[in-house]
């Protein structure tokens, strides 16, 4: 059984840094697109970023585009979302994600992660 286990979530000031890692393991990483998606309360899940399985090309929703990044290291098992210029609209419990394919507006995927809380300092 796949297993994400997210970590790097925690409190940063608006327009600061944070970086969040998702490490996979029980299946075999290459295998995966991976992906981030974020909820905030009362909202639905939403697409954040996603890498393909080579790695060759990457997805960003249009509100991060320029300012998150996604990558992954074959070494580790991980997947990574380097978030920089965050906004108070940026805070979210932000998932990882695991599935043959990831694109945006995708809202299912096979391997979910617990989940890693994001807070945004006004």
């Amino acid at each position: 059984q796949v297993q994400l286990v997210e970590s790097g979530g925690g409190l940063a000031q608006a327009g600061g840094s944070l970086r969040l890692s998702c490490v996979v393991s029980g299946g075999t990483f290459s295998r995966y697109a991976m992906g981030w998606f974020r909820r905030t309360p009362g909202k639905e899940r939403e697409f954040v970023a996603a890498i393909t399985r080579s790695g060759g090309d990457t997805y960003y929703a249009d509100s991060v585009k320029g300012r998150f990044t996604i990558s992954r290291d074959y070494a580790k098992n991980t997947v990574y979302l380097q978030m920089n210029s965050l906004k108070p609209e940026d805070a979210a419990v932000y998932y990882c994600a695991a599935d043959r394919v990831i694109r945006p507006g995708q809202t299912t995927v096979d391997y979910w992660g617990q989940g890693t809380q994001v807070t945004v300092s006004s």
